[in-house]
Formats: structure tokens, C-alpha cells, sequence
């Protein structure tokens, strides 16, 4: 039985005839519809037509090239991608812009665009939205259209390479190797801009060495996920401060070296925290295993610029004055998202936290607690103030020595939270074998039938509870959903 299949477009037969002379094709370049260029150059680049591709970019007709979406459907082949670089570089070598030539963005990024390639080839969508010059500019100020349009030679202006990039342990990536001897041969006039920076493993001086040549007011979204010395992250903060339009910073695993003194702790402490006075932007800030906020936290808050709505604190160790300032800080009013896990809240006192989901009950919408240790008195004094987070859809506080008895008192002060969906608690105390922390999965079954009952009485059935729980053998999970899934070491007796 034969199979069918869709027939070529009439574009791609004509780019496949065309790109068979690259001479003929380079030499009707000039006088080619714009409304062609897409479908060709697609061909030309699936095809490595190297030749064509560099003339292509020479002649580009549209403000932006979004060549990353290309680059995800197929790896590049090294040659191709290199072959449209140099013809970004042989343009820019020139001293005036050429008649046709609009590029103003070449856009490396994998997940924008999605529609560009489609849209022009015919077989999706409409391309009026895509005529538009000022469409794909998101860095500089926008030319006048008559700049754009007009007929005349231009003085060249700078071009964009817009790249999401990771920094991370072992060789570079042959393609961002070029890609940066690029952007130092022409400094100026390329300019390397990223909107999410990711660092892992890699040595402080490559990391520095690669940003002075990105524009670093372009980054939005910024992950530090390495292991550093509170003396790295000094060396690296003068760069974070230049990241005046930075809107979400993740920062993990930073530790103090014994052989510090205390002058200079204090010194890379303030080295860091006085860069957020310039990120008015920020909105989001994660903090994961930071070993020196203790009693330096309020050196961070007193630097915020802007409202945040995401605040996550994990696995740190924080003071009770940490905790006050924390819940007096004017600029965490109006936080959807509060992340504690992992900061022991165990002999502390209830009424930070308290004064702290008071202050964001109306804007919560997920809170965090995991891992806090935090007793049977100490929740119920807080459970009032949960009650009255209107706008709470998710609650997680596994890993609490939490009764049933306060389990039911927290149904009872949030049923009434129409928005609140899901509830992750732990395993109540009654639910144990024995101070090993071992579970009597009957135990856990039947506690959880009755919270289930009593949610169905409540005529809220739908909220979803469900238990997780660590193993206290490998830390792994066990999940009750309503059926135990357990960890791979559990042994049943």
C-alpha cells in the first residue's frame, strides 16, 4: 500500500531550483521579492549552501533573523552556521549600509520566532503580522520607518546577536567559540546581547572574560548554579550590578572559606548586596544553600529597589532577627510566591512568619514551608493568619513533626480559600512506626480517608491533599495520592 504524501511547495521547488547555479541565485538577490527571501533562505541553510547563505545575510530584507528556531529543528552543521557569521562579519567590514540590507538582530535563540519560518513558507498563518520593520527590535530604540524604507546608503549601525547562554564545565561549544571571536573582531558593531544567562562549572576568569563582551543590561534572567567561595562571588558581583534591567536572579551554593577573615567576609558581603541598589527591574530572587546570610539578610533587603513577587530561601540559616526584618521589609508587601524550605524555624519564634503572611495575604498565591521544622504550637499560631491568604492556590510544608489534630485545624481555617487547589503535608505524627521514622502505611491510609472525608463534608472535594514523605533510609519520597508510591529501598514488614 503506498503511503501519501504532501507534494513541495512551489517555493521550495523554485528555491531548489534556484540554489542549484549559487552563482544565479547570489546574482538575483538584488531583485528578489522580500516575501521569497524566507523559503530560500531555509533551503539554502537545511542544504548548506554556504555562499548563498553569506549573500543572503548581506541582503536581508527584514529587521531580524531568527535563526535559532532553524537550529532546533536540525543541528547546524558547523560550516553553515560559521557561513552565516561571515557574512554578518563581511557586511560589517563595509562602510556603508547596502540598499536593501535592514538586519538590525540575528536572534540564536531556540523558542521565539516559532511562526516565523512557517508563516513565510506558505503553509501556516498570515505574514501580515511579520511586514511590520519594528517587529523584532527589543533592544535599541527603534529606527523611523523612513529610515528603514528609504533607498539611500546608510551609515552602518551596530547589529545584535541575541543568545541564551550556559556557561558550564569543559571545552566551549565550537559554535559560541566563533560566535565570540566574532563579536571581539568587530566590537562595536556586534554586539552580543543575552536575555538568560545560566553558569555552571567554570573557572571565574572564562566567565569574566565573556561577559565584558555581552551587553549586560540586556540580561533578564540570570542562574548561578555553581559551587563558589564567598570570594567568587565578590569577583563576580561588579558584573551583576551592570545588569540594570536583570528581573529574576537564581543564586546557589556559595560558601565560606575558613582561611577568610572577618574584614574581608564583611567585604565581599557588602561587595554583593549593594549591587541590588542597581536592579530596579528585579522581581524574582531565589536563594539556595547561601552560607552567609545569617545575620546579614537585612543587608540584602535594605538594598532592594523594586516590589518582588517571588522571594525563595532554601536550605539557608537564618536568625530571628533575619526572620523580623524579613517580615518588616517594605518591599515584600505583595509577593505571590514565599519559599522557606529547608530554613529550620524550629526555635524561633512564630511571629516573623506570622507578621510575614499577614503582610502578603493578599497577594500569596504559593507558600513553601518544606523542611522547616516547625512544632505543633508554632503552626497553629500562624493558621489564622494562613486562612485569610485570599489568593493562596498551592501550600506545601512536608517534613514538619505535624499532628493530626493540626492537620485538621489547618482544613478548617482553609477551606474557605476558594482559590487554594493543592495542599502537600506531611505525614502526621500518627502515622509513624517509631522515632526511626518509619511509616505504618495503614496508619497514613486511614488518616488520609479522613481528611478526604472531612474535605467531601466541607463541599470541597476537589481540593487536592496529598501526603509526601522522606524515606529515612535514601531521602526519597513516599508519595500518598491516595495509594502509597514508594521509594525503591522500602521494604514492607
Amino acid at each position: 500500500m503506498s503511503v501519501w504524501t504532501s507534494p513541495p511547495s512551489l517555493l521550495k521547488l523554485a528555491g531548489q531550483s534556484l540554489l542549484r547555479d549559487e552563482a544565479l541565485a547570489i546574482a538575483a538577490l538584488e531583485e528578489l521579492p522580500r516575501e521569497l527571501f524566507p523559503p530560500l533562505f531555509t533551503t539554502a541553510f537545511f542544504g548548506r549552501h554556504s555562499e548563498t547563505l553569506k549573500a543572503m545575510v548581506q541582503a536581508w530584507p527584514f529587521p531580524c533573523l531568527p535563526l535559532g528556531v532553524l537550529m532546533k529543528e536540525q543541528q547546524p552543521h558547523q560550516e553553515t552556521f560559521w557561513a552565516v557569521l561571515d557574512g554578518l562579519d563581511g557586511l560589517l567590514a563595509q562602510e556603508v549600509r547596502p540598499r536593501r540590507w535592514k538586519l538590525q538582530l540575528l536572534d540564536l535563540r531556540k523558542n521565539t520566532h516559532q511562526d516565523f519560518w512557517t508563516v513565510w513558507s506558505g503553509t501556516k498563518g498570515s505574514v501580515c503580522s511579520l511586514l511590520d520593520a519594528e517587529a523584532a527590535q527589543p533592544m535599541r530604540k527603534k529606527q523611523k520607518v523612513g529610515d528603514l524604507c528609504t533607498g539611500t546608503e546608510q551609515p552602518l549601525a551596530p547589529v545584535e546577536v541575541l543568545i541564551d547562554l550556559a556557561l558550564g564545565e569543559g571545552a566551549q561549544d565550537q559554535l559560541l567559540t566563533y560566535l565570540i571571536e566574532k563579536v571581539k573582531q568587530r566590537k562595536g558593531l556586534l554586539q552580543l546581547c543575552c536575555r538568560k544567562l545560566e553558569i555552571f562549572a567554570m573557572p571565574i576568569h572564562n566567565i569574566k572574560m565573556i561577559l565584558n563582551l555581552v551587553q549586560l543590561d540586556s540580561i533578564k534572567d540570570l542562574e548561578v548554579n555553581c559551587t563558589w567561595k564567598l570570594s567568587t562571588l565578590g569577583k563576580f558581583s561588579p558584573h551583576l550590578g551592570q545588569m540594570s534591567n536583570l528581573q529574576r536572579l537564581l543564586l546557589s551554593h556559595v560558601h565560606m572559606s575558613s582561611s577568610m577573615s572577618l574584614e574581608e567576609e564583611e567585604q565581599n558581603v557588602a561587595q554583593f548586596t549593594s549591587q541590588f541598589l542597581k536592579l530596579h527591574h528585579l522581581q524574582e530572587l531565589y536563594l539556595d544553600s547561601v552560607s552567609f546570610l545569617k545575620g546579614r539578610l537585612h543587608q540584602l533587603l535594605r538594598c532592594l529597589k523594586s516590589p518582588l513577587e517571588t522571594l525563595s530561601i532554601s536550605n539557608c540559616q537564618l536568625s530571628e532577627s533575619d526572620l523580623t526584618c524579613l517580615s518588616q521589609c517594605p518591599n515584600i508587601s505583595q509577593l505571590k510566591e514565599l519559599g522557606l524550605s529547608g530554613v529550620n524555624l524550629t526555635n524561633t519564634s512564630p511571629e516573623p512568619l506570622q507578621v510575614l503572611l499577614e503582610r502578603t495575604s493578599a497577594t500569596l498565591q504559593d507558600l513553601d514551608l518544606d523542611e522547616c521544622g516547625i512544632m505543633d504550637a508554632q503552626f497553629i499560631t500562624i493558621l489564622p493568619t494562613l486562612g485569610r491568604c485570599s489568593q493562596l492556590t498551592t501550600f506545601s510544608f512536608c517534613g514538619n513533626p505535624i499532628s493530626m489534630a493540626v492537620l485538621e485545624s489547618l482544613l478548617h481555617y482553609t477551606v474557605g480559600l476558594s482559590k487554594l487547589s493543592h495542599v502537600l503535608y506531611p505525614a502526621p505524627l500518627e502515622s509513624y512506626e517509631d522515632v526511626r521514622g518509619t511509616l505504618h502505611l495503614g496508619r497514613l491510609a486511614h488518616l488520609h480517608a479522613k481528611l478526604k472525608r472531612m474535605l467531601h463534608e466541607s463541599g470541597r472535594p476537589g481540593m487536592v491533599w496529598f501526603s509526601a514523605n522522606p524515606c529515612p533510609h535514601c531521602g526519597d519520597r513516599t508519595v500518598y495520592d491516595p495509594e502509597p508510591v514508594l521509594c525503591p529501598c522500602f521494604m514492607p514488614i
